[in-house]
């Protein structure tokens, strides 16, 4: 696929990020697998996924784009998404559309920050469509700049100096603020949007798309969420 074509395929539509980890009896590259084609069977224009073999097989067996990923985390215990040139380079064999990548400004072990890691795979693999996880529109920006194709709201409340906007739902305000200051850019929501309205209104805020996870794709949250609803009531 083309650069125009994947986006123009995305434009303010839904995409579902089919992701599942420890216990879950969905962690495998069947279960999420079958999550995806679930998903893609409710209208799901796009699936995100992590892990090398997940996103492998969700490439081989559905007929949407992918956004690819692999998950590490930095000393402080915060993720980081593909953190390194060969996830890169495996992610790329998969055949995945996308590849989701840190773009925080946040150092890795390779020692550049995320809009300078950006632009070294960008020199490496011109052709790699690149999705830049931000959680500032500072990063936003940067990660623009230095040649990432599209951002996301992703990692907006997991890290340190965003941690406050993990208690107050998705983060509307830095989404308005990433597509202020990037007109006619992909600007992709995520994070913690967890109905139909907050996914709506991400669309009305001006994202290029909304990506949805917890709610749609973990059972055992979406459980939690009701058993602490009824729990609070003390009746």
């Amino acid at each position: 696929m083309s650069m125009n074509s994947v986006f123009e395929q995305l434009h303010k539509k839904l995409i579902v990020s089919c992701q599942a980890e420890g216990e879950s009896p969905f962690n495998s590259p069947q279960g999420v697998t079958d999550f995806a084609m679930a998903a893609i069977m409710g209208g799901a224009s796009a699936i995100r996924t992590c892990g090398i073999e997940k996103t492998k097989s969700i490439v081989d067996n559905t007929n949407v784009p992918v956004i690819g990923l692999t998950k590490a985390y930095f000393a402080d215990g915060t993720v980081c998404i593909t953190g390194t040139f060969q996830d890169v380079a495996d992610l790329i064999a998969t055949g995945t559309d996308i590849i989701a990548v840190d773009g925080t400004f946040r150092l890795r072990e390779n020692g550049l920050t995320g809009p300078e890691y950006i632009a070294e795979i960008k020199k490496r693999y011109s052709n790699t469509l690149i999705m830049a996880d931000i959680s500032t529109v500072e990063e936003a920006i940067a990660c623009k700049e230095a040649g990432a194709d599209c951002v996301s709201t992703t990692l907006c409340g997991y890290t340190p100096e965003t941690i406050a906007e993990s208690k107050n739902g998705p983060s509307i305000d830095v989404l308005r603020n990433c597509v202020n200051s990037l007109p006619d850019y992909p600007v992709f929501a995520e994070g913690r949007y967890n109905t139909p309205k907050e996914a709506a209104m991400a669309i009305e805020a001006g994202a290029w798309a909304v990506v949805i996870g917890s709610a749609i794709t973990r059972p055992h949250l979406i459980t939690q969420w009701f058993v602490e609803a009824i729990t609070k009531l003390n009746i």
